[in-house]
């Protein structure tokens, strides 16, 4: 195991880390995804050595290093902010790690042109930052890091300073940087980054990470609704479960009706729909084992893949429909439609119990 932390605490003023447990393999991409405030950078600081744990311990390739210096860890951390020396060239800005150790020279000058071709940057080496965009600033932040060639790279929201239309770059130069052999951690309050980067998740709430596995399994099988609606799922439904011979279905407290799959379910808990499984029709959707849900189209937003309809069936229930099937079918406000999914899209949010959301 490249990375692992056991059971960190550590206090600042009325905020806490609590109890953080987490394992990171060697060539990982793991992401640590949570709104603001959550912990994620906090913890960042206490992997790369910048504060202490009050209790707990982190292990780097089984080394015990929760005391070493921040120089003797072998971690690289990209801030938030950057922190370039304005007053340096890209060149000496990359090379400035380099100077505070003990390294020939001629070392020095190949190490930042190796790191400044991998990021594609080697036209910059003369100029300023104040003379940079936001991803070629990026960019040299991220090689001034490499430069040193950590075991592992810390990157701490670095879509922040990135226009839109140059995020899909660094997205491709970070999974490249992966796919050469870096083990990244990677902080990210953006659920679409932590889709398209992670080979693994962490979802951080309140000084915890309360969910942890591969983004399918996270965001699959949230353990809670806190989780669920980070993944984009609108559809809960609280629900009591009844079986009949050998089937099973679920009401809600709204009194709706569900057709289930077959599994064991417990008296009663949280089931979630997404929006995608969600079909919108006027004549329903054929099938014994379709539910069929009778109501008005409440509300229709334009969505990034398409549209989002709400519709007032007792529950409310949100689909996403395509421009295409939009264009077909014209649905409008105050329309009655009937909205149809099979059982098995329905799941259930943990073991049923919703967990403390802290």
């Amino acid at each position: 195991m490249m990375l692992r932390t056991e059971q960190l605490c550590k206090r600042f003023d009325s905020f806490c880390l609590r109890e953080i447990s987490l394992e990171v393999a060697r060539g990982e991409y793991y992401v640590l995804l949570g709104r603001s405030g959550a912990g994620k950078t906090q913890l960042l600081e206490l992997i790369c050595g910048l504060t202490h744990p009050d209790k707990g311990s982190i292990f780097l390739e089984g080394e015990d290093i929760t005391r070493k210096r921040v120089q003797d860890r072998g971690i690289g951390l990209v801030f938030q902010d950057l922190a370039l020396f304005p007053h340096y060239t890209v060149k000496d800005n990359i090379m400035y790690p380099l100077k505070l150790r003990d390294m020939p020279l001629r070392e020095r000058i190949d190490r930042v042109q190796r790191a400044a071709e991998e990021m594609n940057i080697t036209d910059l080496l003369l100029r300023k930052p104040g003379n940079l965009s936001g991803g070629e600033k990026q960019r040299v932040a991220l090689a001034r890091t490499l430069v040193t060639d950590p075991k592992i790279l810390l990157l701490d929201e670095p879509m922040a300073s990135v226009d839109a239309s140059l995020k899909d770059s660094i997205r491709r130069m970070l999974r490249r940087l992966n796919r050469n052999g870096q083990t990244i951690v990677h902080v990210t309050h953006d659920f679409g980054e932590a889709v398209s980067l992670a080979s693994r998740v962490g979802v951080m709430h309140n000084g915890r990470i309360i969910q942890d596995g591969t983004p399918a399994e996270v965001f699959n099988h949230p353990v809670n609704r806190f989780v669920a609606r980070y993944a984009g799922i609108k559809n809960f439904f609280r629900v009591t479960f009844v079986k009949s011979y050998n089937s099973w279905s679920c009401i809600t407290d709204n009194r709706t009706r569900f057709r289930l799959a077959k599994g064991d379910y417990p008296s009663s808990g949280l089931m979630i729909l997404a929006a995608g499984e969600v079909l919108v029709t006027r004549q329903g959707a054929a099938g014994v084992q379709i539910n069929n849900i009778h109501g008005v189209i409440e509300d229709i937003v334009p969505s990034p893949s398409g549209y989002e309809i709400t519709v007032n069936g007792g529950d409310r229930f949100y689909a996403d429909i395509t421009h295409r099937e939009m264009e077909a079918r014209k649905f409008v406000t105050g329309e009655p439609v009937i909205v149809s999914f099979r059982p098995e899209s329905l799941r259930l949010v943990g073991n049923g119990e919703e967990k403390k959301e802290y």
